[in-house]
């Protein structure tokens, strides 16, 4: 039991990191990515000087992350006179919260054998006797409905903020970001749904393991290989379900302002700001998990390499865990840094054009794909 709670315990710390590291890294990447982009020289103006020396350490505006944290912190929190504060205040944390709890159901690796990572040191590989976790807060044979029962909690945030802020705008932005995300969600929901009869099941750690084979016996069988016209139409809405350009229609500046959060300062800003960049990356790790192989490697498994002809390359457990580690963040920062491009490339929809695109273009689209799914789906499984 304390084993347990020791195990679970270190994942807990271990998302954390990663979704805060996350949050913190692609502030970064956004302005560097948009520079090299522009041709510009790009984030390069905070810096840390060393001690009684000239020397200025600016890595790359590494720091500017760092001073916009400071920022928020030190600025002045400025309460407006609201129709709810309790709701102005819980709105940010509301927004911000569920946005954590997603990940609590993605595999972020295989198999962990405490015992074997810890050989080395008898009296701890004894006290976890063998036993063995999967990497993931939380196994859960519906995982894939608990993604989109926590996802959906978010917008209640934008809507309490919007509503609470006794300011025209901020509502405009909370209804507009209401209608998003149900016209958005609904296409997420038949993108899925195309993958769970191919693989059939919720449990995310079963579709994984289930991408690790080959199709046609070179290609790896990832969702992306089996589903890439759902890839494409789940990549786009959950951008759109995020609110990022194209689709930012409920933040527009040069519309309204700030949109939902026009009336929040200081650290409660950026709780809202903050959760938009740690979607991005909840984002891309269920991309990830769905349609690219999660944390697997092509012919990759828990004891190494099985290659086509018959060839094996044993890998110890401990490498193995770091291997797939190592490779589930390389693909969700990969997706991250594809959305960031699409970002700083496609112009801002209007409004009604975003609510058009989602019912009238990827809507029956959605409903072809999952119906050609599942006619090829009863097909190969013999009509039966």
């Amino acid at each position: 039991m304390i084993q347990d709670l020791v195990v679970y315990a270190a994942y807990i710390a271990y998302a954390i990191a990663v979704l805060m590291g996350f949050g913190i890294i692609l502030t970064w990447v956004e302005r560097k990515q948009s520079a090299v982009m522009s041709d510009r020289i790009g984030a390069n103006r905070a810096y840390i000087r060393l001690p009684f020396t000239q020397i200025k350490l600016v890595w790359w505006g590494l720091f500017h992350g760092m001073a916009d944290g400071l920022k928020m912190l030190l600025k002045e929190d400025f309460k407006p006179k609201t129709y709810d504060w309790y709701a102005y205040m819980v709105a940010p944390w509301v927004a911000f919260t569920p946005v954590l709890l997603v990940f609590a159901v993605i595999p972020f690796g295989g198999v962990l054998i405490p015992s074997e990572i810890f050989s080395g040191f008898p009296a701890v590989a004894e006290w976890f006797a063998g036993k063995t976790y999967p990497m993931q807060i939380a196994r859960l044979d519906a995982g894939l409905l608990i993604v989109f029962a926590f996802s959906g909690l978010t917008i209640i945030g934008a809507m309490l903020a919007g509503w609470s802020s006794s300011n025209k705008f901020s509502l405009l932005g909370a209804l507009r970001a209401g209608s998003q995300m149900i016209s958005y969600e609904l296409i997420l929901g038949l993108t899925v749904l195309g993958l769970v009869l191919i693989y059939g099941t919720l449990d995310l750690t079963v579709i994984v393991q289930q991408q690790s084979g080959t199709v046609l016996g070179f290609l790896p069988a990832w969702g992306i290989v089996l589903q890439p016209f759902a890839a494409t139409l789940f990549l786009a809405a959950a951008i759109a379900e995020n609110k990022r350009i194209p689709f930012d229609l409920p933040e527009a500046e040069s519309e309204l302002i700030a949109g939902y959060f026009t009336e929040y300062s200081a650290m409660k800003m950026g709780l809202f700001m903050f959760a938009e960049f740690i979607e991005i990356a909840i984002v891309a790790a269920l991309f990830t998990t769905l349609f690219l192989g999660g944390y697997n490697l092509p012919w990759m498994t828990n004891e190494g390499f099985l290659l086509p002809g018959g060839h094996e390359i044993l890998l110890s457990h401990g490498v193995v865990v770091l291997v797939q580690m190592v490779t589930f963040l390389a693909k969700v920062f990969l997706i991250c840094s594809f959305q960031i491009l699409i970002r700083w490339t496609l112009p801002r929809f209007r409004y009604d054009q975003v609510l058009k695109f989602a019912w009238k273009f990827m809507f029956p689209l959605a409903l072809a794909n999952l119906m050609v799914t599942a006619v090829a789906v009863w097909l190969l499984k013999g009509g039966a």
